[in-house]
């Protein structure tokens, strides 16, 4: 097994360490690299493959072939994870994770067969490559249906940065601790608030792609995160506005820096002091004014899942349920999921978003398509494998069968399959803003941040709350209101969507580690979406006894 030491040693995985390679440095890099030297850390070095990596890729793919693959992939990459927790004025936990290696994807007579290894020697890959043969042989006996890929153009040599200038893992524990335990202490002043939270994380996923194809590809991909929570305490209870109060992103320290988490904790604190004296809801149906922050996730969890393609044909049946938009031949252009003004996207392209990458874990580089096009269900998320499953519906459109570039895979360590691109709800052509949306409302419940949550195996049945409620009256937001919790059925829920906000309101809401699969696989995801209100929508009051 290499060690670290020895891995960089000989540059297997060195982004950038060399001279730029076969793309062109562009413009974008740049502006990065001349703002990061303006705030006085690291510019970034420019992003190219390494001619040792390429050289353990090749040999893998080699070995595949003469293993007797028909098709294959290897990825070689490096995955390095950091989070720093503090409360009030400690620091209460510091993880740092780097790992390095091989993973090599085999097709042999319609069957996959994968392996992994940390040996990054001509030897370990070719090993690897050779297992993966073998095991796709041993899979036949059980195999459903051949695999067969849609097709895709060999791209070349190609490269990607992520939307980031500040490599956050340049930046010492001192400096995030520091930045910490400042908001922590702002956070404190808030009346009634006792305890204090904060946490950043942070992943850097460097990442080296070939295929038989002739795809060669490597991608420098960073997320951030930024955590805060205040608890209030007084002789009524506890109530807390967090840990979500800043939404993840696909960026670096710079995204951290602007959060201002040390100028805006002391307004948390202040929102959950608020919430110790907040009125218990009436049960009812109220027009609800949902903010990005808290929409993301019922996006996330009642459109985004239920239009995973394998959780549609039952095979995510076992671990994370079914989907209520099938099976295809019935919903495919005919589902009726919202009115016309709906128009839900999925993409792996929107700057900074927690899916965007360059190009997938098939070498797909993706597209941009309508999930939901004017209300009615247009497109699943889709992968190479996944693509012909739905040939008779390319057939009927004209097209051939293609992948929307959703493939991905946690590690070098784990195969890749179908995730989740960015799904984002369109904005409207009216530039409505969130007060214009409460002025227009008569009676109603303003929501902003995720809270708990509950959703059936199919997608259909949910409640949802939020951190932080207030009750609309006449145009206006009258004070806070506890205990509210919306519930819905997918398809009614998204039909009563009668405003919209316009393009200077979208924002980005999104989960760190979205969970799939067995063995399970974390993916990052954001939802894009403007604020939006429902009509006459059921509200229960979750604090009050049955």
């Amino acid at each position: 097994m290499t060690n670290r030491r020895d891995f960089l040693k000989t540059g297997s995985v060195a982004l950038g360490a060399l001279a730029l390679g076969p793309e062109r440095l562009r413009a974008d890099d740049v502006v990065r690299d001349r703002l990061a030297t303006r705030t006085g850390y690291r510019p970034l070095p420019p992003v190219a493959t390494d001619p040792a990596t390429r050289e353990l890729m090749m040999e893998a793919l080699d070995a595949a072939r003469r293993a007797g693959a028909g098709w294959a992939d290897v990825r070689i990459g490096r995955n390095r994870n950091n989070s720093v927790n503090t409360r009030e004025q400690q620091v209460t936990n510091v993880i740092e994770s780097d790992t390095m290696g091989c993973g090599v994807r085999v097709l042999v007579d319609g069957c996959w067969g994968f392996a992994a290894t940390q040996e990054l020697t001509k030897p370990g890959v070719g090993s690897a490559a050779q297992e993966a043969v073998a095991i796709a042989r041993a899979n036949r006996i059980a195999m459903g249906r051949r695999v067969e890929l849609a097709p895709a153009p060999s791209l070349g040599d190609r490269t990607w940065r992520s939307a980031y200038t500040i490599d956050p893992f340049t930046v010492s524990l001192e400096e995030k601790v520091s930045l910490l335990l400042k908001a922590n202490a702002e956070a404190m002043k808030a009346r009634n608030v006792r305890f204090v939270t904060s946490g950043l994380s942070f992943v850097k996923e460097e990442r080296n792609y070939a295929n038989t194809d002739g795809s060669v590809i490597t991608q420098d991909y960073v997320r951030s995160w930024v955590t805060l929570a205040a608890t209030a305490v007084s002789s009524a209870g506890f109530a807390q506005r967090g840990p979500e109060v800043v939404q993840p992103m696909g960026r670096g320290w710079e995204y951290v820096l602007e959060a201002d988490v040390a100028g805006n904790a002391l307004k948390w604190g202040e929102e959950a002091a608020e919430k110790l004296t907040a009125k218990s809801v009436d049960v009812g149906r109220y027009d609800l004014i949902l903010h990005p922050s808290q929409l993301f996730l019922t996006i996330h969890e009642s459109l985004a899942h239920p239009t995973e393609l394998d959780r549609a044909m039952g095979y995510e049946a076992n671990y994370a349920g079914t989907s209520f938009i099938a099976p295809p031949r019935d919903v495919l252009g005919k589902l009726k999921l919202g009115p016309e003004h709906m128009n839900l996207v999925g993409n792996r392209s929107e700057v900074g978003a927690l899916a965007t990458i360059g190009y997938d874990d098939d070498g797909v580089q993706p597209d941009e398509f309508h999930i939901v096009k004017n209300g009615i269900f247009n497109d699943y998320q889709t992968t190479r494998e996944q693509a012909p499953w739905l040939d008779w519906w390319y057939t009927q459109n004209g097209q051939p069968p293609r992948s929307h570039g959703c493939s991905y895979a946690q590690s070098w360590a784990d195969v890749q399959f179908q995730r989740m691109p960015n799904v984002s709800l369109q904005p409207g052509e009216q530039d409505l803003s969130w007060n214009d949306l409460i002025a227009a409302t008569d009676r109603g419940i303003a929501m902003i941040g995720r809270a708990s949550y509950s959703i059936d195996q199919q997608r259909y049945n949910a409640q949802f709350g939020a951190q932080l409620c207030y009750e609309v009256r006449n145009g206006k937001i009258v004070g806070q209101l506890k205990d509210v919790a919306y519930q819905m059925r997918t398809p009614d829920f998204w039909n009563a969507m009668d405003l919209i906000g316009g393009k200077s309101s979208y924002e980005f809401g999104g989960t760190f580690n979205d969970g799939k699969g067995q063995p399970s696989q974390a993916n990052a995801v954001s939802h894009g979406c403007p604020p939006v209100r429902f009509r006459n929508i059921n509200v229960i009051n979750t604090g009050r006894e049955l």
